[in-house]
């Protein structure tokens, strides 16, 4: 694991030239694309949940790749203006974003939404891509290319807490891909298929998992589409 200093000389750390940063990227789709990018690009891991971070560099680093763990939370501008910052002074941009980060609030009737729950969702969700797109933007320049990953369940039943502050950061990164289309970075919202992860876990409980697709496979798949 490579601890993040700007101060640090580079050179010792990265031996490829593509840089991706993947927020969200302790478990699910976004440990899947980590893994998935890691042969060509050096991997900036970010989420709270140190031990899924672990985990992923202990993957990258057994198949020959790279990884920077930055164990911190996407909501906290400070932590992530200061990530942005040490990013461009140790090596200058990115080639990639992927933004999988996400509050995922148990299944509720729109009556009986809390208070508490919402503004977490609102948060994770929307707010946050007021500071991270502004903070990401400049690493990407004109030709690194940021992912978003769209989910179709806005009005929905009882998904009123995720799928309402999902579809605001969904149509956010459309705006900045219809901005950018001619000028750069690509900007791309992709379409996964139903995936066995903890989210939707959450959310349908009683699921049978084996009918659907493993992160692992959709970020193939996704990536593949992208080439």
């Amino acid at each position: 694991m490579a601890a993040l200093d700007p101060a640090q000389n580079p050179r010792h750390i990265i031996a490829m030239t593509k840089l991706a940063l993947i927020t969200g990227a302790s478990r699910g789709l976004g440990f899947a694309l980590a893994e998935a990018l890691a042969p060509t690009h050096h991997i900036i891991a970010v989420a709270r949940t140190v031990g899924g971070l672990e985990e992923l560099d202990d993957r990258i680093q057994s198949k020959g790749g790279s990884a920077t763990l930055a164990p911190m939370d996407v909501t906290d501008r400070d932590a992530m203006a200061h990530l942005c910052r040490s990013i461009h002074d140790r090596w200058g941009g990115l080639a990639l974003w992927a933004h999988t980060a996400i509050h995922a609030s148990a299944l509720t009737p729109a009556p009986h939404i809390d208070p508490k729950e919402w503004r977490k969702a609102l948060t994770t969700n929307a707010d946050a891509m007021g500071h991270l797109i502004p903070f990401v933007a400049p690493l990407l320049g004109e030709t690194g290319t940021a992912l978003f990953f769209d989910d179709p369940v806005t009005g929905q039943k009882f998904y009123g807490y995720y799928g309402t502050t999902k579809a605001a950061q969904i149509a956010l990164a459309r705006s900045w891909a219809a901005e950018t289309e001619r000028t750069g970075p690509r900007v791309h919202v992709l379409s996964p298929n139903p995936m066995a992860t903890a989210t939707r876990a959450r959310f349908h409980p009683g699921e049978d998992r084996a009918a659907l697709a493993t992160p692992q496979a959709e970020a193939l798949r996704l990536l593949a589409e992208l080439a």
